[in-house]
């Protein structure tokens, strides 16, 4: 079978079938702050703003960013990450809000 053959037939992690977490921001602080995340599989961050303020949801590496208007939420997919850990934080109010992902 050729490589594109093995590609076309490859399982692809469909929408519905990722994993969904969620981040509630609360006074400019993130809960939880360490977000735990298997490695190697895609998933979904809902970022939910209980605070007055809007704020923006933004990591560097992967790339993700996203503005979260106040009483609202987000959602973000995030892309298979290898086991390590990734920064992310409110880029609107970045010297409190600040947290991590770790995938294992």
């Amino acid at each position: 079978m050729g490589f594109i053959a093995a590609v076309a037939l490859a399982p692809a992690a469909r929408a519905e079938d990722l994993q969904t977490f969620t981040l509630e921001l609360t006074d400019h602080r993130f809960d939880p702050a360490e977000l735990h995340v298997p490695a190697g599989k895609a998933f979904f961050i809902v970022v939910k703003n209980n605070d007055a303020a809007a704020a923006e949801f933004e990591m560097h590496s992967p790339a993700l960013e996203k503005v979260i208007q106040p009483k609202s939420e987000g959602r973000l997919r995030v892309r298979p990450l290898n086991a390590g850990r990734y920064k992310f934080f409110d880029d609107f109010h970045e010297a409190t809000t600040r947290g991590e992902i770790v995938a294992e």
